[in-house]
């Protein structure tokens, strides 16, 4: 089994009466890629933020090497995060130099600015540009470069490649493999694209109005996924053979409120238990695939 680096159990976020992120439990691993994956305002970003420590939970706890945080400035060396907008992460009047030999300084870490930018595949004369000089791949290698100054053992990406041209996704998220295989890195992705997820991810949890619906290796969740909300979204993921008008087929509109499961508002399969009672994990398939749906949690009782 691989090491687990940093874990997160039961995390819980309230902004006045809206639960961002309810009961939220799993582990990053040394050496491979856990992707968190959801639509907009599913809550992926807030967990990103909470194992960051850049807010605080309302309630659970997020343990470090198995312990609880108990130096903030040591755990934000170890747990470095990677934004998904690299223009607004990087200061636009300071140049490269600036921006990497900033942390080395802080954590008196021994390498130059230029061996940073070698490791990320950018040439050394980068350091004397700015920031709008770059094209937006090489401001989000330069980010994964700043974050690599504090040599972290839990790398999160929020979204790191929503931001850039199609063409140029891949190789940001290769550079990111190859830094998690070199350097052992715990690595969050934080995605609304499943299937990058599959390519990318060892490991995938997907989650729904704060809440994780569906887990296990990659290749199973994307090609059997056992929660409706993943089949959902792997369905609007585009195909050359869908149909058109099953493309453009309007989609039923629900604006009830579930005292259980938060996707019965629109999910097709959804009885009155759903309505009432949230569900718990069942495994489904294969040891590791779990959903948290009542069709599989009747099916195993």
């Amino acid at each position: 089994m691989d090491e687990i680096a940093l874990e997160a159990k039961g995390l819980v976020k309230t902004y006045k009466r809206v639960r961002a992120v309810q009961d939220v439990s799993f582990v990053l691993r040394r050496g491979r890629v856990t992707a968190l994956v959801g639509e907009s305002g599913s809550g992926k970003s807030t967990v990103a933020k909470l194992l960051a420590r850049l807010v605080e939970p309302t309630a659970g706890e997020v343990l470090l090497d198995g312990e609880r945080v108990r130096r903030v400035r040591e755990y934000r060396r170890k747990v470095q995060m990677v934004f998904q907008d690299p223009f607004a992460s990087l200061n636009p009047v300071h140049t490269i130099r600036y921006h990497l030999a900033r942390p080395l300084k802080i954590h008196r870490r021994p390498e130059t600015v230029e061996e940073l930018l070698e490791r990320v595949n950018l040439p050394a004369d980068f350091a004397s540009r700015y920031p709008h000089e770059l094209s937006g791949g090489q401001r989000q290698r330069v980010a994964i470069a700043r974050a690599l100054a504090a040599h972290p053992e839990v790398l999160l990406a929020d979204e790191p490649v929503s931001m850039l041209d199609v063409s140029i996704r891949l190789g940001v998220l290769n550079l990111l493999l190859d830094l998690k295989e070199r350097l052992r890195l715990a690595v969050l992705y934080i995605t609304h694209d499943i299937a990058s997820a599959r390519y990318f991810a060892d490991e995938t949890f997907v989650m729904y109005g704060g809440q994780l619906v569906e887990g296990g290796d990659s290749e199973t969740v994307t090609q059997q996924p056992a929660h409706p909300y993943t089949q959902l979204l792997i369905e609007s993921a585009p195909d050359p053979e869908r149909s058109v008008a099953a493309l453009d087929a309007p989609a039923e509109e629900n604006t009830r409120v579930s005292d259980g499961c938060r996707f019965a508002p629109r999910c097709p399969k959804a009885r009155s238990r759903c309505w009432t009672d949230a569900p718990p994990r069942a495994e489904v398939g294969i040891p590791g695939h779990w959903a948290a749906c009542w069709l599989y949690v009747e099916a195993v009782a």
